[in-house]
């Protein structure tokens, strides 16, 4: 922000505070006139646009305490007047104001900028005097500091699927004035990563800010993500564990693919499905499925003599052979 627009405008008036208004104050009323004032709510209004501008300038400059500071020592020391070069005022300060040097020359006991001495010479006050050293001035083009800063960014919480994380998909987030805010969830994003809005961020005339939208993720009932692997429980019967079978597995982007299970499969063993994990632009994860053998709680009796007829086929088979071995401690 100029330093002319500092000394003119009476940012406290724009928002209808008081100079000693508190910071929540400010945005409470910086809400109210944001929300009646924006360009959405009034299209092709100049006026209300206009209006928009300055209640979004004056609410960047009184919620910084560095700029609110600053600009209330301009405004002490300032009122009314007019720096050198700007409208209505002559390089000098004739017709209409001071100039630069008559509003600061006192300061520092020199008339101006053009004497001998440095600025603050001869004992005077330099800007950090003057502004309890803040290290800069709050005038802009070439002293630093006078520029309004851009918009503060907002955050927002949201949870979507799990098939939305894995996929990606579109979520509206709506604003306490009722607009709906778009927000765009790239396929892969993990439970926490916060996604960037540009520009939909607290306002500002110099550049508005961003929201940052933290992602919360659906727990799913048969899936679960391991970075980018997914992995999930497959169900096989005993003979298909025992001789061996292809079965069809669902994955998490809706296709249904075919899996071998090998002869002899035990619970417990992954196989694995390239690239039906998590995918991405430069590579894909992988969906490890677990195998996990079934035995049903009831056989009808031909069942059960058939499992009879293999306990007896397979008896000098122990399941359990040199397990007291590992079990010595």
């Amino acid at each position: 922000m100029a330093s002319q627009d500092w000394v003119d405008k009476d940012f406290y008036a724009i928002l209808g505070v008081s100079k000693d208004a508190s910071d929540e104050e400010i945005k409470k009323a910086y809400r109210k006139l944001a929300r009646k004032h924006h360009p959405d709510t009034n299209p092709g209004d100049e006026e209300a646009e206009r209006k928009f501008k300055d209640v979004a300038e004056a609410h960047t400059v009184l919620t910084d305490p560095e700029q609110r500071q600053q600009y209330d020592a301009i405004r002490a020391m300032g009122s009314g007047a007019r720096f050198s070069g700007a409208p209505g005022g002559g390089s000098g300060g004739a017709a209409g104001g001071a100039g630069f040097e008559d509003l600061f020359g006192g300061l520092f006991n020199e008339g101006g900028f053009g004497g001998g001495q440095p600025r603050g010479g001869r004992g005077g006050p330099d800007f950090a005097d003057l502004f309890g050293g803040m290290g800069g001035s709050p005038f802009g083009g070439g002293f630093g500091g006078g520029a309004p800063a851009k918009g503060a960014d907002r955050t927002a919480k949201t949870t979507i699927s799990f098939g939305g994380a894995v996929r990606g998909t579109t979520v509206g987030l709506r604003e306490p004035d009722g607009n709906v805010i778009d927000v765009r969830i790239p396929a892969g994003v993990k439970e926490g990563q916060k996604v960037r809005v540009k520009g939909k961020g607290q306002q500002s005339p110099a550049g508005d800010g961003d929201l940052l939208v933290e992602v919360s993720i659906s727990q799913h009932r048969l899936y679960e993500r391991d970075g980018d692997a997914i992995r999930m429980h497959l169900p096989v019967s005993f003979d298909e564990a025992a001789l061996g079978a292809t079965v069809e597995v669902p994955t998490v982007h809706g296709e249904r693919v075919r899996i071998k299970v090998p002869a002899g499969t035990t619970t417990g063993k992954v196989l694995r499905l390239k690239g039906h994990g998590i995918r991405r632009k430069s590579a894909s994860g992988d969906m490890l499925v677990t195998v996990d053998v079934q035995v049903p709680a009831e056989l009808p009796e031909e069942a059960l003599e058939a499992v009879r007829r293999y306990a007896e086929a397979t008896a000098d088979v122990d399941p359990r052979d040199g397990l007291e071995s590992k079990a010595a401690v």
